[in-house]
């Protein structure tokens, strides 16, 4: 009987790991071209993320903000990169709430549904 799979397991649970420090920085804030950009796609379509990262690239593969396409919005800090995802997201995000807030209320204001007509 051998007593190596025993020491082998040993030295594999045995190994300690020490914490690794990372210092994390927030992303960099947005170019205003690049919110513009969000907002410009969120107008035209009223959907949200993730639907919106469909609209926005239609919008950049046809150059329709501004004529930039692809590589011009990547100049903006629009990435549509899988790593870049979560930044993209926030950006949208920000319009939304900032274009939701802006929207008037609609107090005092009762729908006619066929029951009070």
């Amino acid at each position: 009987m051998s007593i190596q799979p025993a020491r082998r397991k040993a030295a594999l649970t045995n190994t300690a790991r020490e914490p690794v420090a990372t210092t994390v920085e927030p992303p960099p804030a947005p170019m205003p071209e690049a919110v513009e950009f969000v907002r410009f796609c969120y107008r035209r379509s009223g959907v949200t993320w993730p639907a919106l990262y469909d609209e926005m690239c239609a919008v950049a593969a046809r150059g329709t903000f501004r004529g930039l396409e692809y590589e011009g919005l990547s100049d903006l800090g629009i990435s549509f990169a899988l790593p870049e995802l979560p930044r993209l997201a926030s950006i949208v995000e920000r319009v939304v709430e900032e274009e939701r807030a802006a929207r008037p209320t609609m107090t005092g204001w009762r729908l006619k549904t066929a029951a009070t007509v």
